[in-house]
């Protein structure tokens, strides 16, 4: 593909008026919004209220008047036609840590006939490192890992809970949420899904897919900013039945009756535990703006074009530069973003940067390339293909300047 037919398919892609929403450094590619999102405007527009006219004038009222004690509930109702399911059964509280150890335990009192967790070998590592913890606080529970491919076959009557990542985060690999969903409820399990590479990347229909509970972050492709809080889904059928390991004032059914004794709230309020972060959930609130009117079709579709348009590169001009493709290459079994493995991957990712284009590296050899289709322009990955390419090319990556000690976000 020349880059003037990148241009042209940048003047007829029906997403291309989003970009002038964001905030995009002149001369930067970014190809990293898989990690953390470029500032939408709405959002800056956002927190400069919050804190001047709001917090500034309004001090203590704006609780009440601008409707910060409503800001999880406001804020997962935008989310909710992302996520595929209705307004009220989304949440947005806390961090994902902290999500994932709220449902994961809750979920396992449910199941106390049962005794395994179940997850992926290569899963996030926070999500392994809560999911130990959970089992281990267990008397007779079990953390058991699996390999990505097997996780289906791996899931039987002993398992609880099967806790996965919705798309890998080094890979982009995708697992088949349909089928592990069904699966598990086949044998009665439950399945808490991660999906901080997927809301937001691809498309989502949880309540259709009989899912049970989901996490995530707001900071990749939400764009809520650095730390964003999370979000968290609870299936309707489920939701008088789990408890909120962590009782805070916030999950109390009537928090500013300031009772002596818990009680929790009814539906998905009770899943707070603490006095909302408000600042964060104003800039995620107007974050969340920006994806009024985006179509989940023309999202996948921009998604799968930009993957094809840097693997085109790779399978050609790079062909014979030590560089392999980890990302499958069938849309329905990846995320939106491309993954490369190379032995040299840390110096490459530095000269890239060096040269504008921000992508990421992954110890201990992997080149991640986020393709967020709101903002980012064919046109602009045919660059980063042909920037790579070049840098390769000359050898430009070997300058000893791109081999520094690793400092990695």
């Amino acid at each position: 593909m020349s880059r003037d037919h990148a241009v042209a398919l940048d003047a007829a892609d029906p997403l291309r008026a989003y970009r002038a929403r964001f905030s995009i450094p002149d001369g930067v590619i970014y190809l990293d919004g898989n990690s953390l999102g470029p500032l939408p405007l709405a959002a800056k527009a956002a927190v400069q209220t919050c804190v001047e006219e709001e917090w500034g004038r309004g001090l203590i009222r704006s609780w009440n008047s601008a409707g910060w004690v409503d800001l999880p509930a406001r804020c997962g109702e935008r989310l909710s036609s992302l996520l595929g399911v209705a307004a009220q059964d989304v949440r947005v509280v806390d961090s994902t840590s902290i999500n994932l150890y709220k449902l994961l335990t809750a979920a396992l009192r449910l199941q106390s006939g049962r005794s395994t967790v179940l997850t992926e070998t290569g899963n996030f590592p926070t999500d392994l490192y809560i999911a130990e913890a959970v089992t281990k606080a267990g008397a007779q529970q079990a953390l058991r890992r699996v390999a990505f491919e097997s996780v289906a076959e791996a899931i039987d009557e002993t398992v609880a809970v099967v806790v996965l990542s919705h798309v890998h985060y080094r890979t982009g690999a995708r697992h088949d949420m349909e089928a592990i969903t069904r699966r598990a409820h086949d044998c009665g399990a439950l399945v808490l899904w991660d999906l901080a590479h997927s809301a937001g990347a691809v498309p989502l229909d949880l309540a259709a897919l009989g899912v049970d509970l989901a996490i995530g972050c707001g900071y990749k492709f939400l764009n809520g900013g650095p730390g964003a809080p999370s979000f968290l889904y609870v299936a309707p059928a489920l939701q008088a039945a789990l408890h909120n390991p962590i009782q805070g004032w916030f999950g109390h059914a009537r928090p500013f009756d300031f009772d002596g004794q818990y009680e929790p709230a009814t539906g998905m309020d009770r899943w707070q535990v603490g006095t909302p972060g408000v600042l964060a959930l104003r800039s995620l609130e107007g974050a969340l703006s920006v994806w009024e009117g985006v179509s989940a079709t023309a999202l996948a579709t921009k998604s799968a074009g930009l993957f094809d348009l840097l693997a085109a590169w790779v399978d050609g001009p790079l062909a014979n530069e030590g560089f392999e493709l980890l990302t499958p290459t069938d849309p329905a079994r990846r995320g939106s973003q491309l993954s490369l493995r190379h032995a040299q991957a840390w110096p490459i990712c530095q000269a890239l940067i060096h040269e504008g284009v921000i992508g990421d590296f992954r110890q201990p050899d992997i080149l991640r390339f986020g393709l967020t289709p709101l903002y980012l322009r064919y046109v602009d990955v045919w660059d980063a293909g042909n920037r790579l390419t070049q840098i390769m090319q000359s050898g430009r990556w070997q300058a000893p300047r791109f081999h520094q000690p690793q400092r990695v976000t």
